[in-house]
């Protein structure tokens, strides 16, 4: 008994988490630092002393830092599709509506998670095309904005060649533009310095486009 109170005792938090919060707690960390430094400042060894692990736990549910940076991804493709689920959810039914709701929730979600946002299209950082997860998280945004602006629910981004795709590319790049040009602070302070007026500016342009690919 007094041996079972000595181990209770000196036993660190760490040491009685689950393999769930083990994994939670770096990929919370990995949010961490992409925050504070962006996506170079992400690296194994700095992973594991922010979460209190081991530097080679992380190699127990990863297996490198792309593995790290893929699960992210997923989480934020995830994310972007509540978001653009509850947006369309509360628009009205014209096409431009549509349009116009979706891309103010990829806006939104954009500014909300700059970091997240930058990897979820960085290739170079991550290649979804060898995390079969991620990709398929990916592909139902796309295939959401898809069947909203009414291509269908099946068509595919690698559908060259469908001519359903050329208004849904459309929309998708002046939303994935302006989150990317207001993100790298390109457009100086045209847009306000708060996050309420910029996401106004980002309303007004994004009413016009709407109305532009719905005529």
């Amino acid at each position: 008994m007094a041996l079972t109170k000595s181990i209770s005792r000196d036993a660190s938090p760490r040491d009685t988490l689950s393999r769930d919060d083990v994994r939670a707690s770096i990929l919370q960390a990995s949010i961490a630092l992409m925050n504070e430094g962006g996506l170079g400042a992400l690296s194994m060894r700095e992973v594991a002393r922010r979460a209190g692990v081991s530097h080679q736990a992380p190699y127990h549910y990863f297996a490198d830092r792309e593995a790290i940076l893929a699960e992210l991804a997923g989480d934020g493709f995830d994310r972007l599709h509540d978001y653009m689920v509850s947006a369309v959810g509360l628009a009205r039914n014209s096409r431009a509506d549509k349009n116009r709701a979706l891309g103010e929730a990829y806006i939104r979600f954009a500014l909300n998670n700059p970091e997240v946002f930058r990897l979820m299209f960085r290739a170079e950082m991550c290649d979804l095309s060898r995390y079969p997860e991620a990709k398929a998280k990916a592909d139902r945004c796309f295939e959401l904005v898809a069947s909203t602006l009414g291509a269908g629910p099946v068509v595919s981004i690698d559908d060259k060649g469908n001519p359903d795709l050329v208004p849904v590319i459309a929309a998708w790049s002046a939303a994935h533009g302006l989150a990317t040009l207001m993100l790298e602070g390109k457009l100086g302070e045209a847009f306000g310095e708060t996050m309420d007026q910029r996401e106004e500016a980002a309303r007004r342009i994004l009413a016009f486009t709407s109305q532009q690919f719905s005529r």
